[in-house]
């Protein structure tokens, strides 16, 4: 309590507090990942497998480039060539096939600590909006344009658009906050599984 009176003193008192709170639920967010999946050797194994495939496929694809832009001088060089291409592009096939399945177990291997962080950021935010209904906690540079100023606003009284509820501010600084902290921990998804997840983008190949 003598910390919330503390902290109640200053200007912004509000405005840190949901900060600070969003720092110490990303750092708890992170511990538990790690206790629960990054610590794993599955967890490690399938990262060692996508930075691996990865640079395999990326200098696969750049030997493709420098290979197609020479000219052939003749048939029998261009007959090997194409033969040559049709092999490259098989390979390249098959990394990228290994490099999909190795992206889909990595996501399906963070469901069980997905569901213990989500468990732990209802719990934050229901205690953030007990603690903040109604209350602005900052105020905008600008007004926000409508779609965002539904977020923004919501739960606060008046109609000046700058006013800042917790919930976009809790918002804002739960994507900036954890996902620095991921990188600066290391534990940034990898290089090859960016984009990727359970629901990735269809293979132009394939339409």
């Amino acid at each position: 309590m003598a910390l919330f009176s503390f902290l109640y003193s200053f200007r912004y008192a509000d405005s840190l507090m949901v900060v600070g709170i969003s720092i110490c639920t990303a750092f708890l967010c992170e511990a538990i990942s790690w206790l629960l999946i990054y610590r794993t050797s599955t967890y490690k194994s399938l990262r060692s497998s996508i930075d691996k495939a990865s640079k395999k496929l990326d200098s696969m694809k750049s030997t493709s480039v420098s290979s197609a832009s020479k000219k052939p001088s003749s048939s029998s060089s261009s007959a090997s060539l194409s033969s040559s291409s049709s092999s490259r592009a098989k390979k390249m096939d098959r990394v990228e096939t290994s490099l999909k399945d190795a992206t889909r177990d990595l996501s399906l291997s963070k469901f069980k600590s997905g569901a213990v962080v989500a468990a732990v950021l209802f719990v934050v935010f229901g205690l953030l909006n007990s603690l903040f209904e109604g209350r602005i906690v900052a105020k905008l540079p600008f007004a926000p344009i409508p779609l965002v100023l539904k977020m923004s606003h919501r739960g606060l009284p008046g109609t000046d658009p700058t006013d800042c509820s917790m919930v976009f501010l809790y918002f804002l600084c739960s994507i900036s906050i954890r996902t620095n902290l991921q990188k600066y921990l290391g534990f940034a998804p990898p290089r090859g599984a960016a984009g990727a997840g359970l629901f990735p983008m269809p293979d132009p190949k394939t339409s």
